[in-house]
């Protein structure tokens, strides 16, 4: 698989950046090793961009007749190869060369049909939409993997989204012409084009797993058999009898939920990080009366529990673990030694080189991560160039990020396209 042309932009105007971003692609696509015909585009626009998002779709297909189908959406920031650009008008966007007979575009105008057998997806949504987990769920159902990649729009303005498809089914329904607000749209994607993707939560667990034992709504009540809110003073070693102090800590702690799992079924990596099946949820509340914690999430009996805090030492390190594990699935322990060779004398962060099994990546972060999270200004993408390599990628930063038919809040989700089966 030939590398996808990517490229990104930042300034007042929007024609300008743009036309900033043309130029890159075309430099690209002129490129040995590069795709020349793309017909896929991803494009992420900042929130600044928003009320010229019709107008930026229609001047990038003209410039870019091959692309006859579009998916996107909107962010507070975008992040593309090494660069995030938060809370200034910005745009980056991907062509990815896909057998055409593999992926389809779809939106609340144009469903994915049964006639497409999808395998995963690349899903954008609106957090308004009613019954989103229901449509997330019943999404994934419709894939053979089961697996959806993504997130929700974030913008202090509209929550936009672009679907446009080469067979007609959504450009031009309406005003809209491939620019749309609420439920989802995205790209499914056939057996065909072979994708890996994980889940960074970048949390790090306070003590062990717990079992819910008792619960009412979201509260929960007790864990082992004991105090729900016990439990959580004495991991954080703290007292009510201190109010200052405890209330400070129970402020930067949060709570890792798992639905039901056999007894002696792990919640967390056997790094010590929580797997992709936990959630992780903000302790919202205490109930004194009944020695509960309450959380922004319903909890049931049976639950696995385990409390845990976000610091800038744990997103980082979490963040390469799953870089390392990409990279890890992708390069076999026996190379050809030209691949070798290629790899070696393209080093770490040259040019984007297709001996690396990626042909391009997307990155959906939390709009609350970034930034301070992870040091400094573009440093959560700095830390993946360093560990997967310099790799065509662009993203946003979302409202809630999705993987599987899970939505997630304050993880990363990167998914890398890849020519290996």
């Amino acid at each position: 698989m030939r590398l996808f042309p990517y490229a990104h932009a930042t300034h007042p105007q929007w024609g300008m950046a743009a036309n900033l971003a043309l130029a890159q692609l075309r430099a690209q696509m002129a490129l040995h090793g590069y795709a020349a015909n793309p017909t896929l585009a991803l494009l992420y626009i900042t929130d600044h961009y928003a009320p010229q998002a019709q107008e930026i779709l229609a001047h990038l297909s003209a410039e870019l007749p091959t692309v006859t189908d579009w998916a996107g959406t909107v962010g507070v920031a975008i992040a593309s190869n090494n660069v995030e650009y938060v809370d200034e008008p910005a745009l980056a966007i991907m062509l990815c060369e896909l057998p055409s007979d593999q992926y389809r575009v779809f939106s609340g105008v144009a469903p994915l049909g049964l006639a497409f057998a999808a395998h995963s997806a690349l899903v954008h949504a609106d957090a308004r939409t009613a019954e989103l987990t229901d449509l997330l769920d019943e999404l994934a159902q419709r894939t053979e993997s089961g697996y959806l990649f993504g997130g929700l729009a974030s913008s202090r303005g509209a929550a936009l989204q672009f679907a446009v498809a080469g067979d007609g089914t959504v450009k031009g329904q309406g005003a809209a012409s491939g620019v749309f607000s609420g439920g989802l749209s995205g790209v499914a994607f056939g057996p065909g084009v072979h994708l890996v993707s994980r889940v960074t939560q970048g949390a790090q667990p306070l003590g062990k797993t717990h079992r819910v034992t008792s619960a009412s709504r979201n509260v929960v009540l007790a864990l082992d058999g004991q105090p729900a809110l016990a439990v959580l003073l004495r991991e954080l070693g703290v007292s009510l009898d201190e109010p200052r102090e405890a209330l400070q800590a129970i402020r930067e702690t949060l709570a890792g939920l798992t639905e039901s799992v056999a007894a002696d079924g792990p919640a967390m990596a056997h790094t010590g990080n929580f797997g992709p099946d936990v959630l992780v949820r903000h302790i919202i509340g205490l109930d004194p009366a009944r020695n509960g914690v309450a959380l922004a999430s319903l909890v049931t009996e049976g639950m696995t529990l385990a409390f845990c805090q976000r610091h800038v030492q744990a997103a980082r390190a979490d963040l390469m673990r799953i870089c390392a594990e990409i990279r890890e699935e992708l390069e076999p322990q026996e190379q050809a030694l030209e691949t070798a060779t290629a790899l070696a004398d393209a080093g770490a962060e040259a040019a984007p080189h297709p001996a690396r099994g990626i042909a391009g990546a997307v990155y959906v972060s939390c709009a609350g991560r970034g930034g301070a999270h992870f040091g400094g200004p573009s440093a959560e993408l700095q830390i993946i160039r360093r560990a997967l390599g310099d790799v065509p990628l662009v993203g946003f930063f979302a409202g809630g990020e999705i993987a599987r038919n899970h939505l997630y809040g304050y993880t990363g989700v990167l998914t890398v396209f890849t020519g290996n089966p």
